[in-house]
Parts: C-alpha cells; structure tokens; sequence
C-alpha cells in the first residue's frame, strides 16, 4: 500500500479506538451515575450518537481497504477465475461510485446544516462537524475500493 494510505490508515485506527475506548467508558460512567446517584450523565446520548458515528465511519476506510464488505459468494466458482479479473475491476469501481455519491450527498448535508445552524438536540453541538466528517470518511473509502488490494486479501482471494 502507498505510505500515504498507510499511514492515513494508521490515524483512523487509532481515531476508532480512542473513539471506542470513550464510548465505553462514558457508558460506564452513565450506568453508575443512574445506578449510584439516580442521575444519568447530562449529554450523554448526544456524545454517544456523535461516538457511535465515528467509529462507524471510521471503520469504512478500514473495512473498504481490507475488502471485508458483504459478499454473496453463490457465484464465486464461476466468478473467481482469472479470466473475469476486468469484472472485480468494474465491482471496485462501481463501489467507488457508490461511495462517492454517498460522499457527496453528506457533503451538500453539511452546507444545509451550516445554513440551517443545526446542533444536537441536548449539548448543542453542531451537526456539520459530523457531516464533514462522513464525507470524508465516504470519500478516502472510495479511493480505497480502487486502490489494489492488500497482499492478505490478495492471499484470501487467490484461496477461493
């Protein structure tokens, strides 16, 4: 893999942890504050839904440059010959396409919600934050889906 790419890769890893490791710890925190004090963390669902997004959108990249989306394999016999290499091609394109379309289309969600001032509904934090960061996160998946795979996926495939 390019060291760009790699090194991108290695900041959205450690960006899911951190994201991850807070989300559990403010869980935790919540839980004890309801079961020990009677009160839940003020917020709490707003840093959660916000957490919840970010690892999710962290985990695109990652999931796209390792091609671990979800496959039917019905047809992998027929498919999985050298001969058809042109249609994984296409597939990898088409994925592209797809994901920057979905890029895009948070991106002009972004620009609403700078008009709009949209925020989260108890903390008040902006929802254009978010978008931006969907978007960016669609957009380095889809140079991913067209990057050549990784030599372990390249292993995995050349098994099937």
């Amino acid at each position: 893999m390019i060291p760009v790419f790699q090194k991108i890769k290695s900041g959205i890893e450690v960006l899911l942890i951190l994201s991850l490791l807070m989300m559990v710890l403010l869980t935790f925190a919540d839980v004890l504050g309801r079961r020990l004090f009677g009160t839940p963390i003020y917020g709490g669902h707003d840093l959660t839904e916000h957490l919840m997004a970010i690892i999710v959108f962290c985990g695109l990249p990652l999931l796209t440059s390792a091609r671990g989306h979800l496959s039917v394999d019905l047809l992998d016999h027929f498919l999985m010959v050298p001969s058809l290499r042109w249609w994984h091609v296409l597939i990898n394109f088409g994925v592209s396409a797809l994901l920057l379309l979905v890029s895009y289309q948070f991106y002009i969600a972004m620009l609403d919600a700078i008009d709009i001032q949209e925020v989260s509904q108890e903390l008040l934090i902006p929802r254009s934050y978010m978008y931006s960061f969907i978007s960016v996160s669609c957009f380095i998946s889809s140079v991913m889906a067209i990057l050549p795979a990784t030599k372990a996926t390249l292993s995995r495939e050349e098994s099937l």
